[in-house]
């Protein structure tokens, strides 16, 4: 048992300054502020670390908003549970990926294995009409330029016809995009919980939106899809353009990617068009003016006045550095990743503004 003198030593060792106090109050506010800066650049090196599995999470959350979007959609017919109407959703898509496959499947398949010699072959006709005008183009670079194009080509029509060499990834996209639409509610508390109090209502606030806007953004782009992709193929059907299937659904496929999708597919279009000759080819540069206008005036108008509208060259730069980070993954997110933070940048504008920002940026448009 301690005696008097050790009890007054221990108090006495208790109450002196530690190696971590500061008692200087303007050196203890400056130590705080690094460690604050020090804790940011930590936890932007671990964000920079872990980005490939951050983008998974968020492939997931688009994945699940459309899901969700698919379930509010027959909540507003059929008043059953959310875990139904989630089943219902995706039972639809299977079914309709059934379908492609059996009615269309095979076709897709030969007409995919035949799309990269048709391409060469157009490329040497293209060869031999520089030589023919007198144009001698560097063997070396246009053979380094066709494998690339061949093997870039040969990457779509792999992804077309299903063999993907990322299969892990997707499928852990869609289980997280189920697991996010069945009980969307429990994740978002759970982020709020982690908040301070007075920050939780804007918090909540603002995932409401950028939810709204993530679903409607996912829901505008099913319809440009499937729109861009029928009438790809009908226009081709009609006028018996090799691989109209293919191209329909490669078009289709392809507008996910705003600002880069159709310039890729009308490529790939207009030189299967000139196989068949230059009528054929000309055809085919009226079909893809038709769907860029369409894509251009009427899609796209419509998503960004449902959602978020977006400078295209703020998206085609992201798209470019993303592509170049992440791959086809980086690719197809980077859209819905640029309307999310343009979202909560303008929602902390408003925070700190007093709800003043947005009112004075509408005025001054």
């Amino acid at each position: 048992m301690a005696t008097g003198p050790e009890r007054e030593a221990g108090a006495d060792l208790a109450e002196r300054a530690g190696p971590t106090d500061i008692s200087d109050p303007l050196i203890r506010t400056e130590a705080r502020k690094a460690f604050v800066w020090i804790g940011m650049a930590a936890l932007l090196a671990l964000t920079v670390f872990l980005a490939q599995s951050l983008l998974v999470i968020f492939g997931g959350i688009v994945f699940g908003a459309l899901i969700d979007g698919g379930a509010r959609l027959i909540g507003k017919v059929l008043k059953i549970p959310r875990g139904l109407r989630v089943g219902m959703v995706l039972l639809l898509a299977l079914l309709f990926l059934l379908w492609v496959g059996r009615f269309a499947g095979s076709q897709i398949a030969m007409q995919a294995a035949e799309l990269p010699a048709t391409i060469e072959s157009q490329f040497r006709h293209g060869l031999t009409w520089l030589h023919a005008h007198g144009i001698q183009p560097r063997i070396t670079e246009l053979r380094g330029m066709a494998q690339e194009a061949l093997g870039g080509i040969g990457q779509v029509t792999r992804v077309v016809g299903g063999l993907i060499g990322v299969v892990t990834t997707l499928f852990l996209i869609l289980v997280l995009g189920i697991y996010f639409a069945l009980e969307p509610r429990l994740y978002q508390r759970g982020v709020g919980w982690m908040l301070p109090i007075d920050r939780r209502d804007h918090f909540e606030t603002t995932v409401e939106m950028m939810g709204q806007a993530l679903r409607r953004l996912m829901f505008g782009r099913l319809i440009g899809m499937t729109v861009e992709g029928l009438f790809t193929w009908a226009m081709l059907q009609f006028y018996g353009v090799p691989m109209a299937v293919l191209l329909g659904l490669i078009t289709g496929m392809l507008a996910f990617l705003p600002n880069i999708g159709a310039p890729i597919s009308g490529m790939i279009m207009i030189l299967v068009g000139f196989s068949g000759g230059y009528e054929m080819g000309l055809y085919t540069i009226v079909v893809y003016l038709l769907i860029h206008l369409i894509d251009g005036y009427l899609i796209v108008p419509m998503i960004a006045r449902k959602t978020v509208d977006l400078p295209p060259a703020l998206v085609l730069a992201t798209q470019l550095i993303m592509g170049v980070l992440f791959g086809l993954l980086g690719l197809a997110l980077a859209d819905p990743l640029v309307a999310m933070i343009k979202i909560w940048l303008e929602r902390e504008a408003d925070r700190n503004g007093g709800g003043k920002t947005a009112a004075g940026l509408e005025a001054s448009a």
